[in-house]
């Protein structure tokens, strides 16, 4: 398998806001958008976002038990404390304020208007690491 692109689907109710949301704060763009589907692409992403709008009806009782689990998208970015500050001014939803895990990762976690949890992270060595 070659794998040479990459894309996170995410179904939501309002596919335009969670757009909006993507290239207004993470500096992603609209490459296509159609009835019901939104395409977004940053240049230095390693992997795209598909955002659908959600079938208010599953057609399976396997699609049912999947909505029902948590997914986060996640982004590694450098200077994440200048990033916090950004988005803060910017108004997005913060969900977690900027904090450092005890393995010397930063994270900050936000929520699109869909409720589409968005970590990101740096990565910093902890102190004598």
């Amino acid at each position: 398998m070659n794998i040479i692109a990459s894309a996170v689907v995410l179904a939501v109710g309002d596919p335009a806001a969670s757009s909006r949301f993507f290239t207004d704060h993470l500096g992603f763009r609209e490459v296509l958008v159609a009835e019901g589907v939104i395409h977004l692409s940053r240049d230095d992403a390693a992997s795209d976002l598909v955002v659908l709008e959600c079938d208010p009806e599953p057609r399976s009782s396997r699609r049912q038990s999947a909505a029902q689990a948590e997914v986060r998208v996640c982004f590694t970015v450098t200077d994440l404390a200048a990033e916090h500050e950004r988005l803060r001014r910017e108004g997005a939803r913060i969900l977690e304020p900027l904090r450092q895990e005890p393995w010397g990762e930063w994270v900050l976690q936000l929520a699109d208007p869909n409720g589409v949890v968005i970590q990101i992270v740096e990565w910093v060595p902890p102190a004598g690491a």
